[in-house]
């Protein structure tokens, strides 16, 4: 089978690797924060803040709903990437098939369910009266892409599995241009307000998985892709579920404490939601070299770790972290230097805009700490010491910034709700650090043990 030039991080520079590899991982989490930027963008401009709060929210639960099942996706990538060291491709047939199967399954019983859970969810969360509507209407459409992005999801990790990493950054790319053209048409030319953004995203999760599902069948014919589900192997159901959903669980459990903090939010008013919604666009933009560099840190802990390069994981494990910080921190000062042109692009509102540079300052000053943290965090990982990660990771949300959260909003100024977000970075970023320093299992790491 076809397979994508790789990077051997057992070799060479080890910063010069760590951001090559993380370069396609960057413009990949570009365009997934454009797909959302110009839904935000478009909405603030042409529908007004009620309409802008209804986006900011209505992505919790769809996001809670799908955790699991994308999780499974991340169990299929594994599953093919052992069927194919192994050189067994009757069994990457089989779960490719299993995997179809899957999709349509679970995709259109999400779809369903989500469509006629939307009232009650959003009204558990408190969306406030003059942004529930638009918020339902939004939250519908998008529930019925659902089967359009869990193939998409699938398919993306079933080409990560094969070895080709590179293919998904396009199928975003056409994704994101269908977004960006149908929610010019919808919103602002056919006037269709929220449910024309929603209509826009939901028409190009289905083109993304159109493109994903006609790659696979034209480049990796020996696989036997199809459109349609032909059956599927209950061996590799079962393979698929173990490992994926342990992760989807932590995954929506993870989205459900997010959904949490979004109820707060809500209770501080459509303005204050509408002004959160426009600073998670500009906080985005410096999370993902986050999220790239702590994904190159992974690979580079796991392959030096392999293959026993104990000196060279030592050179890296606070080199990568360091320079992960730096570089958060330095694109955090530029947006804060430049926030208020940027914010005025979504709303004119100046409560708006004065909750939104708010969010911004508190957010990207203390970002560098969870730069830090969560560099740490996937190094520790490619070792294989995942229990520590993830219960810090837990602790982050429902021991610190939930609690810290619902205690300045019932006891303070809840407009002033993001200040626990540099609590939890902090929080998490000294616990890392602690087990780097004092940590018998990383000393036996480090030791070659």
């Amino acid at each position: 089978m076809a397979q994508s030039k790789k990077i051997d991080m057992t070799t060479g520079p080890i910063m010069k690797n760590v951001l090559l590899f993380a370069f396609p991982i960057v413009i990949g989490n570009i365009l997934q924060q454009l797909y959302t930027t110009v839904d935000t963008l478009v909405v603030g401009n042409f529908c007004g803040d009620e309409s802008l709060a209804a986006v900011g929210t209505s992505s919790q639960p769809v996001e809670v709903l799908l955790c699991i099942f994308l999780g499974i996706g991340t169990g299929v990538s594994i599953l093919i990437s052992q069927y194919i060291g192994a050189n067994d491709e009757e069994k990457v047939r089989n779960t490719a098939q299993t995997a179809i199967f899957f999709v349509y399954v679970s995709g259109i019983a999400i779809g369903v369910l989500g469509f006629f859970a939307t009232p009650w969810i959003l009204n558990a969360m408190g969306v406030p009266q003059d942004a529930l509507g638009s918020a339902i209407t939004y939250t519908r459409i998008v529930f019925c892409g659902t089967l359009g992005n869990l193939g998409y999801n699938m398919n993306a990790g079933i080409l990560r599995g094969i070895g080709d990493s590179k293919a998904s950054l396009w199928f975003l790319v056409v994704s994101c241009v269908a977004n960006i053209v149908f929610d010019v048409f919808f919103v602002a030319v056919m006037g269709m307000g929220v449910g024309g953004a929603a209509l826009s995203t939901m028409i190009a999760m289905y083109i993304s998985w159109g493109v994903s599902i006609w790659y696979i069948k034209s480049r990796f014919k020996e696989i036997g892709f199809s459109i349609f589900p032909k059956g599927f192997s209950g061996e590799e159901l079962k393979n698929m579920l173990l490992l994926g959903v342990p992760i989807g669980l932590n995954n929506s459990l993870f989205s459900f404490g997010h959904m949490v903090m979004q109820t707060l939010v809500n209770a501080q008013g459509t303005t204050f939601m509408a002004g959160a919604s426009v600073a998670g666009r500009i906080t985005g933009c410096t999370n993902v070299a986050i999220t790239a560099v702590s994904s190159a840190a992974t690979t580079f802990s796991g392959q030096n770790y392999g293959a026993k390069n104990i000196a060279r994981l030592k050179q890296g494990y606070i080199k990568i972290p360091a320079v992960n910080g730096l570089i958060t921190l330095a694109l955090g000062l530029a947006m804060i230097s430049f926030r208020m042109p940027l914010l005025r692009f979504f709303s004119k509102n100046e409560m708006v805009l004065l909750y939104a540079s708010r969010y911004v300052v508190a957010m990207l000053l203390s970002q560098w700490a969870y730069a830090v943290f969560n560099s740490i965090s996937c190094i520790v990982n490619g070792v294989g010491q995942l229990r520590y990660t993830t219960i810090v990771n837990l602790l982050m949300l429902w021991a610190v910034r939930i609690p810290c959260a619902y205690s300045i909003s019932s006891h303070f100024d809840g407009t002033y709700i993001m200040i626990c977000f540099p609590i939890s970075f902090f929080f998490g970023m000294f616990c890392m650090i602690a087990y780097y320093l004092f940590s018998k299992k990383w000393k036996a790491v480090l030791a070659g043990e």
